[in-house]
Order: structure tokens, then C-alpha cells, then sequence
């Protein structure tokens, strides 16, 4: 008996975990994209998070999305608020997934071909195909956790009398709550808690009151997951992590309020029936309560949360999160970010040089380069497939301008800036070049013209370094020029050289990074027939 209730939750857990992560993998783009395009008012933010939710079937996942974004700074907290409380709607749809189905599949019919089916497509498919093949086994791999539960509960329905637990008071009900919540605890998972409880359900070991208290702590004990996951983590997990506790506590209280004035609607609704189906609507509708609830005062309740923890880092790195790494699409855009912050810092601290014509080493330049150090850490930890071709380029694309902005630091790093003003033109459209970057990356906005700009100065700084060079060694060969001053000039020609390649590339990547296609450097240069620059 035991052990069978052991194994189904065992194989009940097994199941979600390889189906969340084939989902997650197979997905792809799906989390950026829902996030970031339908988060716009609290309502959407709501409805993306239990779409999310319901899709992936974690709630985890979307909760470590959501931080993501919200540390990259691709959405306000308040919409982070809306996308959890929804994903505390969506990850109900598993209450349903077991009552409507789990708890009446025949599994040798359907669930054990679906894992056959789902282990093949995994060992023989492409990546794609082998992610989608791991939810195929996964999903299988859960109904049949749920049959062996049911089995064990049977067993245990006939030893257990559901009138000897407690019932009726308060009291017993406050007990039943603090069991649900020590199960989703222990289990570490509410939707195995909450597939254990619909088992017992089935199978008379509990009646459907009990169930419902039961549920209720379940709900309200994924906030002790919630705030370990929270102890030493970033402002926006912390932030996040307090707005699920807030709202599954003031959830569970309405719930516990009117517990038997919900479940007697739901059975009236329901036809009379007082079964698994009964209790599902029941977890989905004190959630949809809850939200019905906090929605209106989503605001006031986000900045009372943003006071409580509020926000001290801004270091250029603040926006990583390595909670986010298994998440590739969000702690690329958390990466591209930081690189971005990382640019503009670079470009206004050349800026200034060239307007002060300063040398030598600078403690912002130091900043930049230890940043750059940390989100090559960062991204170590972070896989992305050619199965998610978008994924995948972006990811490409910030480390092409991690690198651009390496070599253009290394350039910073030169004396010599005096000789770039035997070029006054040149020194002049470069520093013109850096003011447009900066209000580029200052704004946000990555339109396409300043990085076209820019490619345009580059491929006139390397038309120049060549014209200009035969024209130094002609005057070098016949006395005009000084040997010392020509190696100075032609040195002061590779720098205006190599800084506009260098910064043109980095624009273009981190504008690839946020979506835009890529151009083959070489392509670009072919075209006027001019030689890239040598690092």
C-alpha cells in the first residue's frame, strides 16, 4: 500500500519533470515570445502567465521567466505581478488533466503506447522531435503514476474510515490545511500533492470537504518553496518570489472563508456531483477569485512589494540572474542587455576622451571589462540549440558583440590619441559616430538607421586608411614626412580604422540580439571591394 503511493507519486513527479523540460525544450522561443509581446496591462500580463503555464505545465518555469524579464528590464514588475498571478491560474489545468482524464485512462491502452511512442521519437528523432517525444513519454509516464496512486489508495480506503479525520470545525479544517501544505512541502511539487489528493478522492479515502481543505494548503504551501528559492537570490526573484507568497496567503484565506459556500456552488453547478472534477473547479476557482481580487489593485500592490525590497544594485550586471541559465531564451535577453549597458558605458567613456584627447587607463573601462568577464560566466551556463534558430542566432549574435566590445577596449587601452588629431575629418565623424551610439543605446529604440550609419563610417574609415597610407609613404620616401611622425600617422589610421569596424559590428550584433537579421561582415566589405581590419 505505501509503497504503491510512494511509486505513483514517484512516477507521477518523473512524468511532469521530463514533460515540463520537453515542453520548455521544444517550445523554444514560446516563453520570450508570449512574455514579451503579450504582457502589455495587467489583464494580458494574467492571461500570458496562465497560458504559459498551462502550455508548459510549470508554473516554476514561468515564474523563472518572468524574473528574466523582469531583471533584463523587458518588463515592469507590475506586469511580472499579473504573469504570476496567472501562472497560479494555469498550473490548476493539472487538477483538471488528472480528474478528467488521469483518473480514467485505461493505461495500458493509451498511456503505455504514448511512452513507447515518446522514447522512440526521443532516441531516433531530431532535437525537436526527441524534445517532443520526452512530453509524449512524460505525459504517458503520469497517468501511469496516477493509476499506481489510485491502487494504493484503494488499499488504503479500505483501512481508513474518511469519518474518523477531521471535519466540520474550524479546527479540523485548519488541520487538514496545515497537511496540505506539509505535502506539497515534502513532495516539493503542489501538482503531485494535488494528484494525490484527487486519487484519495476517487477512491472514498476522503470526502470532498477534506479534499478541499486539503487543496487549499497545498496551494498556500508552494509559498515555503517560493521563500527558500528566495533566500539570497537577486531583488526581482525576491520581489517576485513575495508577490506568489502575498497572493497565495490572501487566496487560501478567501478560499478557507468560504470553503463550504464555493464547494457547494460548484456542486450545484456540477450536477450534484461530489467527485475529482468537483474538486478541480474548486482549486481553479478560489484562484480566479484571488485574481478577481488583487487584479484591480495590481498597481498599489506592486509599489507596497517594491518598498518592502527595494531596488539597490545598479551595477552593470544587475540584470543577471542565474536562475534564469536553464531558461535560454530569457537569460539570453538578460545577457544582450547587459551588453547593451555594457556599449553605452564604453561609448561614453571614448567619447569623452576624444573630446578631452585623454590617454591611458580609466576606472569606468575597468567596469566595462569586468562586466563583459561576468556575462561570459553568465553565459557558460547557458545552452541554446540550432533546433531554435531565433534562440540560437541571438545567443550567437551577443557573443559576437561581447568580442567586438573586448577589441574595443583593447583599442582604448593605446596611447596615442594626440596623433588622431593629424586627421581633424576623421576625429570629428568618429566622435559624431559615438554621440549617435550613445542616444541609440541610450533610448532603447533598435531601429535599423544609426547601425546603417555606422557601417557607412566604417567602410569610409577603411577607404581612408588606404588612400591615405600610400599618400604618407610616397611623402615619407621623398623627405616631406618624418619616418617617427609617418608611423605615428599611420598608427592614428589603423586606430580610427579598426574603432569604427569594431563599433559598427558591436551595434550590429546587439541589434541582431534584440531580433534583427544578420549580415555577413564580409559581404558588407566585398562590396566596395575594401579589406576588413585586422584586430
Amino acid at each position: 500500500m505505501i509503497s504503491s503511493i510512494l511509486g505513483g507519486v514517484g512516477l507521477f513527479l518523473l512524468g511532469m519533470i521530463l514533460m515540463t523540460e520537453g515542453l520548455k525544450s521544444a517550445a523554444g522561443e514560446l516563453l520570450r515570445t508570449i512574455l514579451s509581446r503579450f504582457t502589455g496591462g495587467p489583464v494580458k500580463a494574467v492571461a500570458s502567465g496562465a497560458a504559459i503555464t498551462a502550455v508548459v505545465q510549470s508554473s516554476s518555469a514561468t515564474t523563472l521567466a518572468t524574473i528574466g524579464f523582469v531583471s533584463a528590464g523587458l518588463l515592469t514588475f507590475p506586469q511580472a505581478v499579473g504573469v504570476i498571478l496567472g501562472a497560479n491560474i494555469g498550473t490548476t489545468s493539472t487538477g483538471w488533466l488528472v480528474a478528467m482524464i488521469g483518473l480514467k485512462v485505461n493505461v495500458s491502452a493509451v498511456a503505455l503506447p504514448l511512452i513507447g511512442a515518446g522514447a522512440l521519437a526521443r532516441l531516433l528523432g531530431s532535437r525537436r522531435i526527441g524534445n517532443a517525444g520526452l512530453a509524449i513519454a512524460g505525459f504517458g509516464l503520469i497517468f501511469v503514476g496516477i493509476d499506481t496512486l489510485q491502487l494504493g489508495m484503494q488499499e488504503l480506503a479500505g483501512r481508513i474510515d474518511p469519518s474518523r479525520l477531521p471535519s466540520g470545525s474550524v479546527a479540523a479544517r485548519l488541520l487538514l490545511v496545515a497537511a496540505g501544505a506539509a505535502m506539497t512541502v515534502v513532495m516539493q511539487s503542489s501538482s503531485a500533492a494535488m494528484a494525490t489528493t484527487l486519487a484519495a478522492l476517487h477512491s472514498g479515502t476522503i470526502t470532498l470537504e477534506q479534499g478541499g481543505a486539503l487543496v487549499i494548503g497545498q496551494n498556500v504551501g508552494t509559498t515555503v518553496t517560493a521563500a527558500l528559492a528566495a533566500i539570497g537570490a537577486s531583488i526581482p526573484a525576491r520581489r517576485t518570489a513575495l508577490a506568489h507568497i502575498l497572493f497565495n496567503l490572501l487566496t487560501g484565506v478567501i478560499a478557507f472563508a468560504l470553503l463550504p459556500l464555493m464547494l457547494a456552488g460548484i456542486e450545484m453547478l456540477n450536477g450534484g456531483e461530489r467527485g475529482s472534477g468537483t474538486l478541480a473547479a474548486f482549486h481553479t476557482a478560489f484562484n480566479l477569485l484571488g485574481v478577481a481580487v488583487i487584479l484591480p489593485a495590481i498597481q498599489p500592490f506592486s509599489r507596497m512589494i517594491m518598498r518592502i525590497i527595494p531596488e539597490r544594485d545598479q551595477s552593470l550586471t544587475r540584470h543577471l540572474d542565474v536562475t534564469v541559465a536553464n531558461v535560454p531564451a530569457v537569460a539570453i535577453e538578460a545577457a544582450a542587455r547587459t551588453v547593451a549597458d555594457v556599449a553605452l558605458l564604453v561609448f561614453r567613456t571614448r567619447r569623452a576622451r576624444l573630446a578631452d584627447s585623454v590617454d591611458g587607463p580609466d576606472d569606468e573601462l575597468e567596469r566595462a571589462e569586468a562586466a563583459l568577464i561576468e556575462v561570459r560566466r553568465f553565459l557558460a551556463a547557458v545552452k541554446s540549440s540550432p533546433a531554435s534558430p531565433v534562440e540560437h542566432r541571438r545567443h550567437i549574435s551577443t557573443l559576437h558583440a561581447i568580442d567586438h566590445l573586448d577589441r574595443i577596449l583593447e583599442e582604448l587601452r593605446l596611447p596615442g590619441i594626440a596623433s588622431l588629431g593629424s586627421f581633424p575629418e576623421a576625429f570629428e565623424e568618429i566622435g559624431q559616430g559615438f554621440d549617435l551610439a550613445i542616444g541609440w543605446l541610450a533610448s532603447g529604440v533598435h531601429d535599423d538607421a544609426p547601425v546603417e550609419e555606422w557601417r557607412r563610417l566604417a567602410e569610409r574609415m577603411a577607404t581612408t586608411r588606404l588612400d591615405r597610407r600610400k599618400e604618407i609613404l610616397e611623402q615619407t620616401a621623398i623627405g616631406m614626412l618624418d619616418p617617427v611622425r609617418a608611423e605615428r600617422m599611420l598608427d592614428a589610421l589603423r586606430w580610427f580604422d579598426r574603432i569604427a569596424y569594431h563599433t559598427w559590428r558591436a551595434m550590429h550584433h546587439l541589434d541582431a540580439a534584440a531580433g534583427a537579421a544578420v549580415t555577413e561582415t564580409s559581404e558588407v566589405y566585398a562590396e566596395r571591394g575594401v579589406s576588413e581590419p585586422t584586430a
